[in-house]
């Protein structure tokens, strides 16, 4: 199990890299049990938080577990706090955003994680089984099941939001994902959808 990220930058005395942090609730909680501890923090960030003091083994161990029972995790592997921070990259953009999709994610997830994408694409499919663009299509579709659901968007106005070709090209996306065309999803009583970290999770969905 990965744990605590000590890494020391200038004006921030500890970083931390929390796992499953994926939503604005989440930023949240960790605040919450944060300032149970007495600890100052300057960012709270998807994956994220820049904290003002060290912590003792103590606080260490209580923030675990405080973590823990929210579902969360402190990590401490390099190749796993990367992949983490690809997953908050595309989740950020594709949920907690109203920009229009970036078209070129290889280049913005290179830019904003300061690696180069045959790195991090490579990196990725060895450690979840599964590519960063069929991760990026899987939190699409999520994503597009939301906004049908929300009923405020035309198909075409989703596709354009979602930087879609054509509203044929995400038809076809989401057709060959969930087995349904957006209309008959859009008609469904019991539409389901996942909790966002669980999606394209290839390792969870083998175990």
């Amino acid at each position: 199990m990965d744990f605590l990220s000590v890494s020391v930058d200038e004006g921030i005395l500890l970083k931390l890299h929390i796992k499953y942090m994926v939503s604005n609730r989440c930023k949240v909680a960790v605040k919450e049990e944060l300032k149970k501890l007495g600890l100052h923090f300057v960012v709270v960030d998807l994956g994220e938080v820049d904290v003002m003091e060290d912590l003792t083994p103590e606080q260490t161990e209580q923030l675990k577990i405080g973590l823990l029972n929210l579902g969360l995790e402190l990590m401490d592997d390099k190749r796993s706090i990367l992949i983490e921070k690809i997953k908050n990259v595309i989740i950020e953009m594709v949920h907690h955003t109203d920009e229009m999709i970036k078209i070129n994610f290889s280049h913005f997830l290179s830019e904003k994680l300061h690696h180069d994408y045959t790195y991090l694409a490579n990196l990725f499919s060895e450690v979840q089984g599964t590519t960063i663009e069929q991760f990026i299509i899987s939190h699409k579709i999520e994503r597009i099941k939301e906004l049908i659901m929300y009923d405020e968007l035309s198909i075409s106005e989703i596709a354009w939001k979602m930087n879609y070709s054509s509203v044929a090209h995400l038809s076809n996306q989401f057709k060959k994902a969930t087995g349904l065309s957006p209309s008959h999803f859009k008609q469904l009583k019991d539409k389901r959808r996942s909790p966002i970290e669980e999606i394209g999770n290839q390792n969870n969905q083998k175990e």
